[in-house]
Formats: structure tokens, C-alpha cells, sequence
């Protein structure tokens, strides 16, 4: 029975993702200690099996040196984990006065794995995937797939020992462009590492995930005139010949410095390299590229001599590389592009200016953003050519394939390098475990931002700011303001100066109002009404967020204090009102809630206190420096009891609007007139 290979790639992508999605809520949580001790354990292990893992992998793929393929696996092993050991990646990773760094994993990291470094890319992303706290899904290329789930398998043992959840690393086992797409394009994919050719980068961008693409480079390499010649052409073949040029950061071409041109070629010649003549070129070029002028996958990582056997040429004993001088550069010259075998272009060019032009030509065609190289004893020739050169790294008297990896440089070891915007790609950085993490920035005030309103504060001033004038009564019985306005500026106003002011604006207030209602009936207490009253006559801005109006609270003579929690709340004192004559004169009580208590001062007791009396006792002064509902809130035992102020003896309290005030007979408008 005959299975879609695609279907299973795809189904395997979901599974793959969702248990290492699952993986990833533990592992978030593991310390720093126990995370290095999973990543030692990993890093021991592949550098155990290096020798083999490179050996199967050059089974597999039939691409490169196993020597060479067990070096780039220990490089990738030993090297990149004690570069980062040291490496914080858990909680605080960085602190100073004003800024502290949280590292927090991205979660799920999708790593696709090409065939050309496949153990050793494998190796390196498993690592730095685990150390920032990310689970990882691989994606092998098909004609790697063993060998690659054979070094996920070896890591993910020696993790779990550790106490690594097994199914944070993961490796698909059947890989097609369909699965692959689905493992990028996953819900529970963070974060994609795409390691290929530039479809495939295209296809990483394209997925709508945070990835970090790597594409091809087409690296040159200048010899300026005053290079140490032999040593530059030793370091070129050293280069371009290791594990048969399948690091993308190999060199591609050549440029000498006219001056010293002849002197260049025949330094290659002692040492290995192979110059053929442009019919023999030819015959080279026809199997290096595709009738399509792309790099044909049959030469790829292979010898001299089964290249030469392709393209039914006869080459000496010992040719270490295969060169040609080429014309030009495009596709009209298939040599002049990335060929990722032990071929080289040559070129001359006379001077910097000119050789710079050419390099740059080079990296246009395949390798923007990737790396170039220069061999010269003049720091100011490198500056010179690093400043025009589009490429992320340019390394100076060095294997370009060793200096960009940072084997021979002090760049960060990677097996990942980023093109930056040259080349298509998020950064130029090699890719590191900084790269897998998010930081967050807890960031200080180190600049006050000025304000056009004071800052409420919580200590006491050592004296009130407010010292009441004598109240003023104007004609007409209109109330004025009683307090002074200049000594409200003194400093911050407290709840108790606040509770005062609001007393007296009450007394003065009662003491103005008739002492029976228009009626001739006593004033009594509201009884409590439902929650929500949609049938109050209320102004219809003053509409809960419920949607119903705002409840009118219960005034009662005898009222304790709630914290909002069922306890009674410090501060909030119970009153009772005494009984009292009425200043009718004629022996009735007025009623004050359901006891019938009158005030002690003759005068009726207010049984409403609103947000509306607040704003009439403060003047306008003081508003325009205070928002109206920190006034309110200020005289709130607690956030969820409506407003209790204290006057006269009695407790009352309030929310209800003017409109109820008023259909009570109070007399508000000259107030109103005079401090709003």
C-alpha cells in the first residue's frame, strides 16, 4: 500500500510541534544551573559521536570530508558551548540603576537543516535552542535525514538523563516541502531558523513567523599588494578546499591586485591549485551550472577528481582546487557564482577602487550581505575595502570559511550567519542563543516629566493647609464661599481638611433652608431602594456602567463603616443624631431617619451629601489643580461604600444628584452661581 509521503510530512510537522509546544511549558521554568547542565550534557555527548555523526553524514549525502565533517561537529560541539556557557539566559541577565534585563524564551524554534552541514547545523541549533529555553523541531533536508535524526536522538538522550522533557527536541523523520511549510506556518511555532538555499529563506520570511533566515554567499576574496602572498594563498585553498567548500562562507572567487597577479598564480600553482585553460573552462562551467544557470547539486561537496570526471577533464596528482580566470561576472559566466566545491574564479583588477568594484560585482550575484575577505598587511587597505563591501562579515588575513564562523576570528561561533538587509535577512549577526531569547526592559525614571497638575501625596504636611475664614452669607440668602483661596495653594489638601470644608458648606447650607418643606411635611430619610432604580428621574449622564442609573443610597442617622470586605473600616466612626425641637417652634421633631432624630443646632438634618456638594463646597481654585473624583475618592472609607461625610452629628450619605436636592426644597442655585 502506497503512502502520500506529503500527508505523513504534514501530520508528523503538527504532532512534532504540539508535544514540543507542550515540552516547552516545563522548560521555561527550569533555572539556569539545571539548563547549562542539559546543555553540557548535550555538547559531551555530540562530541563524542563526532567522528561518527560526520562519517554518516557524508554517507547519507555523499557531500564533503568525513574528517572534516567530524571537525565541523566539534566545532559546533566544544567550541560554541564554551563560548556560551558563561551565557545568562534565565531571569535578571542584566542590571543597572536605571535598567534591568529579563530574559524570557520565545518558545517553539523551528530549525531547518541543510544537507550540506547537516550534523553539525543540527548540533548547533539544538544547543542554542536549549540554552535560551526554546524547544526545537528540525526539519532535515531529505537526502539527510538519517544522520540528522540520528544527532537529535544521541542530544535528546543525553538531555532527558538531565531531566530535559523528551519531546523538547524533536526531529521530523519524513521532511517535504509540504511538511516543512506546515512546521513554519504551525500556530505554536515562535520562531523559525532557516539554514538553505534562498527559496527556502523566502519561504521562512514568508510563513508570518519571527525568522532568522541564512542564504547564499558568494564570497570574495582580495589580494591587495601588499599581502604576504603565500601565506594568503595558503589560506585560501585551506579555505576553499575543507570538507570539500560546503560551508556557504567558503571562498568563491579570487581578485589579486594587478601588482602582484603573477606572483598570486604562481603561488597556487605550487600549492595545489589547477589552472585550466578557457576551453577546459568551459567544459567545467557546463557542469557546474544547470541548463537554468543554476549551481548544478551533483557537484556539490564533491572531490577535485570526481569533478574533473564529470566534466572529462585530466588534472596533475595532488590538485588540491580547480581554477579558472573568468571575464565577468552573471549569468552569462556560470563560474562567477556559488559553487560550494573546490572551484575557484579568478580574477585581476589594478588597485583597490577597481578590485572593490569587482568584489562587489561578486556578492551581486548570489551573496549580498554574506562575507568577503582580504589578505593585506595595511589596516587602513582593510578598513578601506570592509567600508564598501555589502557583507555582514568581512574577515581580515584569514580562511574566509573558518573567520566567518568564528573559528579564527573573534566573531561569535556560529554554524547560522545572517545577510542582513543585504541578503534578504533580519540580521547580519551570527545567530547565537540572544538571538532565541526576548528581553524585557524594566526601565526606571531617571527624568521627571512635568505636570500641569500637583501630585497627590501620602504624608501628612505638619500643617493643615487650609485654614477656614468666617463663613460669609450674602444677600438674598445666597451662601458664599468661606474659605481662602490663596491658602489652598500652601500644599496638598488631606481628606480630613477635605471632610471640613464639606461640614460647613452643609451648616451654612442647612442654616439658610426653611425648616419645613414646601409641603409643610416633615423631612424624612430615604428608605433604600433596589440595586438598580431605572425609574429614578436622575440626569442621564449619571448612568452606571451596569447600564441602569445610579443607585440613590440609604441615609440612615446610624451608619458603620465597611472596608468593602465585610469588616468595619478604621477611621469611619459611628454617629447617632440627637433629638432635637424643631425650629418651628411648635414642638414637632423633624424626622432624621428612621429613629426620627432631629439635629442639636435646631436646624434639619441633610439627609444627602453628593458629589454635587462636594464640588459647590471647594472653590474653583482648587478644582482647577485636583481631578473631582480624587476629591470624592478621598472621602471614601472604602471603593465599593458610597460617599459617607460627617456633619453636625450625623453620618450621611450621599450619590444622589441635585435634581433629588432640589425637589426636596433646597434652595441651591446662588451656591451654585457663586462657586461653580
Amino acid at each position: 500500500m502506497s503512502v502520500d509521503k506529503d500527508l505523513v510530512s504534514v501530520q508528523q510537522a503538527r504532532d512534532l510541534v504540539e508535544a514540543a509546544h507542550r515540552a516547552q511549558g516545563a522548560l521555561a521554568r527550569f533555572d539556569q544551573a539545571k539548563i547549562d547542565r542539559i546543555c553540557g550534557a548535550m555538547a559531551a555527548a555530540a562530541l563524542r559521536e563526532s567522528a561518527r555523526l560526520g562519517a554518516l553524514a557524508v554517507e547519507e549525502t555523499g557531500y564533503g570530508v568525513p574528517d572534516d565533517k567530524r571537525e565541523k561537529n566539534r566545532f559546533a560541539a566544544e567550541d560554541v558551548w564554551s563560548f556560551f556557557k558563561s551565557l545568562r539566559t534565565v531571569g535578571v541577565i542584566n542590571e543597572s540603576k536605571d535598567v534591568l534585563e529579563i530574559a524570557s524564551p520565545r518558545g517553539v524554534v523551528a530549525g531547518i537543516i541543510p544537507s550540506t552541514n547537516p550534523t553539525s547545523t543540527a548540533i548547533f541549533k539544538i544547543l542554542i535552542s536549549i540554552k535560551a529555553r526554546n524547544a526545537v523541531v528540525l526539519s532535515p533536508h531529505p537526502s539527510a535525514a538519517k544522520c540528522i535524526n540520528e544527532t537529535a536522538r544521541v542530544m535528546r538522550e543525553a538531555a532527558v538523563r538531565e531531566g530535559l522533557p523528551a519531546e523538547a527536541i524533536g526531529c521530523m523523520s519524513t521532511a517535504t516541502i509540504e511538511g516543512t511549510e506546515t512546521l513554519m506556518k504551525h500556530k505554536q511555532t515562535a520562531v523559525i531558523l532557516a539554514t538553505g538555499g534562498i527559496g527556502l529563506v523566502r519561504a521562512a520570511y514568508s510563513s508570518g513567523k519571527p525568522a532568522f533566515g541564512v542564504g547564499p554567499g558568494n564570497v570574495p576574496v582580495f589580494i591587495e599588494r601588499t599581502a604576504d602572498v603565500p601565506l594568503a594563498v595558503q589560506n585560501i585553498l585551506t579555505g576553499k578546499t575543507f570538507d570539500n567548500g560546503t560551508i556557504c562562507a567558503s571562498e568563491q572567487a579570487v581578485v589579486a591586485d594587478a601588482p602582484v597577479a603573477k606572483q598570486v598564480r604562481q603561488e597556487f600553482e605550487a600549492q595545489g591549485g589547477h589552472f585550466l585553460n578557457a576551453s577546459e573552462a568551459d567544459q567545467l562551467a557546463k557542469v557546474v551550472s544547470t541548463p537554468q544557470r543554476t549551481l548544478n547539486p551533483g557537484i556539490v561537496g564533491r572531490s577535485v577528481e570526481v569533478i574533473a570526471k564529470m566534466a572529462g577533464l585530466s588534472v596533475p596528482p595532488g590538485t588540491r582546487c580547480l581554477m579558472a580566470e573568468v571575464g565577468g561576472v552573471g549569468r552569462e559566466h556560470p563560474l562567477s557564482m556559488e559553487k560550494l566545491s573546490p572551484i575557484l574564479a579568478f580574477y585581476v583588477e589594478d588597485g583597490m577602487e577597481r578590485a572593490a568594484a569587482r568584489c562587489f560585482e561578486i556578492l551581486s550575484y548570489g551573496g549580498m550581505g554574506h562575507t568577503a575577505g582580504i589578505h593585506t598587511r595595511s589596516r587602513e587597505m582593510a578598513r578601506a575595502y570592509g567600508t564598501e563591501m555589502p557583507a555582514s562579515r568581512v574577515v581580515v588575513n584569514t580562511p574566509t570559511t573558518h573567520g566567518a564562523i568564528g573559528f579564527s576570528t573573534a566573531l561569535p561561533p556560529s554554524m547560522t550567519l545572517g545577510c542582513g538587509s543585504w541578503g534578504g535577512n533580519v540580521t547580519s549577526d551570527n545567530i547565537s542563543p540572544w538571538h532565541l531569547m526576548d528581553i524585557k526592559r524594566v526601565a526606571f525614571e531617571t527624568r521627571p516629566v512635568p505636570s500641569k497638575r500637583p501630585a497627590r501625596t501620602s504624608q501628612q504636611p505638619s500643617a493643615s493647609p487650609l485654614q477656614p475664614a468666617p463663613a460669609m452669607r450674602g444677600g438674598g440668602g445666597e451662601m458664599k464661599s468661606d474659605f481662602n483661596v490663596e491658602e489652598i495653594h500652601r500644599g496638598p489638601v488631606s481628606r480630613e481638611d477635605i471632610s471640613k470644608i464639606v461640614d460647613r458648606f452643609l451648616d451654612n447650607r442647612q442654616a439658610s433652608q426653611p425648616s419645613q418643606s414646601p409641603t409643610g411635611a416633615p423631612l424624612h430619610a430615604a428608605q433604600s431602594p433596589a440595586p438598580i432604580q431605572t425609574g429614578v428621574d436622575i440626569e442621564p449622564q449619571r448612568v452606571s456602567p451596569s447600564g441602569g442609573a445610579s443607585p440613590q443610597p440609604e441615609a440612615a442617622p446610624t451608619v458603620q463603616s465597611n472596608g468593602g470586605n465585610g469588616s468595619p473600616s478604621q477611621g469611619a466612626p459611628t454617629a447617632t443624631t440627637p433629638a432635637a425641637q424643631s425650629p418651628g417652634g411648635n414642638g414637632n421633631q423633624s424626622s432624621a431617619g428612621s429613629g426620627g432624630q432631629a439635629s442639636s443646632n435646631g436646624k434639619r438634618v441633610v439627609d444627602f451629601v453628593c458629589e454635587d456638594d462636594v464640588r459647590r463646597a471647594i472653590p474653583l481654585a482648587y478644582w482647577r489643580q485636583s481631578k473631582t473624583e480624587d476629591i470624592v475618592e478621598s472621602l471614601r472609607p472604602g471603593k465599593s461604600e458610597a460617599l459617607k461625610v460627617k456633619s453636625d452629628g450625623a453620618v450621611l450619605n450621599g450619590n444622589v444628584r441635585v435634581k433629588v436636592l432640589e425637589e426636596r426644597g433646597y434652595n441651591i442655585n446662588g451656591l451654585e452661581r457663586e462657586l461653580v
